[in-house]
């Protein structure tokens, strides 16, 4: 029977995709390079389409307990900055610590450390995610996980580059990862959502893949040369739905199409 923390953890999953994708979306036709500006509009498109199946699936999930079943469009452009559930880290902008003012500036490092940071959590998700009781988020998990072990290996090639590159590569790759790995707390931050869907065989406690992730991260950063910085006692509150100052304006940007032309199609 499908249950309020069942709707609740399918959502977090999907706000998770749909946010880094509009995220880093923002990178498209100002890539540092060519090719690798295509290939993050790409990662952008995989995390997209990832948050589609799964509002789909949300939709579903909210008919069978309320009688009134949602599309992908109402989780995306219809609900308040409160409603939605991400990570803080997915909702930072790519200005990190060592660009100006500018609000036009961004760094590619910061995108690359918090792509990676998430990729090496969502590969050993979606791979638990895999056998789930709920046929068909263990249908999408099994789609998703071929994707982000892309996005692992692409993310980490380019950490690698910059750690073990040139001084300036260097500084900013570890500046980044300063910045933000005191976000990746609230990745292991149980709550009664988590807990109610693990002992439901829906969902997983992702403090259970602490060690996996730790791994990937510590293996990455002996090659890049970088040094894994203290996360401290801070936990960001993202999921709970208390977010940063920068989830207004991504939202704006993202919902204004929809809200300004209501109900038009293309």
């Amino acid at each position: 029977m499908t249950s309020n923390a069942h709707l609740q953890y399918i959502l977090r999953l999907a706000d998770n995709a749909l946010i880094l994708g509009q995220r880093n979306a923002e990178w498209t036709g100002h890539g540092p390079v060519l090719e690798e500006d295509i290939a993050l509009s790409n990662l952008s498109l995989d995390l997209i389409g990832q948050a589609r199946l799964l509002y789909t699936h949300a939709g579903q999930l909210e008919g069978e307990l309320t009688g009134t079943p949602r599309s992908e469009d109402d989780y995306a452009y219809w609900r308040s900055e409160q409603a939605f559930r991400n990570y803080t880290l997915l909702e930072l902008p790519h200005a990190g610590p060592l660009v100006a003012t500018s609000a036009a500036a961004r760094d590619y490092a910061v995108t690359i450390v918090r792509h990676f940071l998430y990729a090496a959590l969502m590969v050993p998700l979606w791979e638990a995610l895999a056998v789930s009781k709920d046929a068909e988020l263990a249908a999408i998990a099994a789609k998703s996980v071929k994707e982000m072990r892309y996005h692992l290996a692409h993310t980490r090639d380019w950490l690698v580059r910059f750690g073990d590159g040139t001084e300036v590569s260097h500084a900013r790759a570890q500046a980044a990862l300063n910045w933000l790995m005191p976000y990746t707390n609230e990745f292991f931050a149980a709550d009664a959502v988590e807990d109610a869907v693990a002992d439901a065989g829906i969902g997983v406690r992702v403090a259970d893949l602490r060690d996996a992730w730790q791994a990937t991260v510590n293996d990455a950063l002996a090659e890049a040369t970088l040094t894994l910085p203290e996360s401290g006692p801070y936990v960001s509150t993202g999921k709970q739905g208390e977010h940063s100052e920068h989830m207004g304006y991504l939202l704006a940007e993202m919902q204004g199409l929809a809200r300004q032309f209501p109900g038009a199609s293309w």
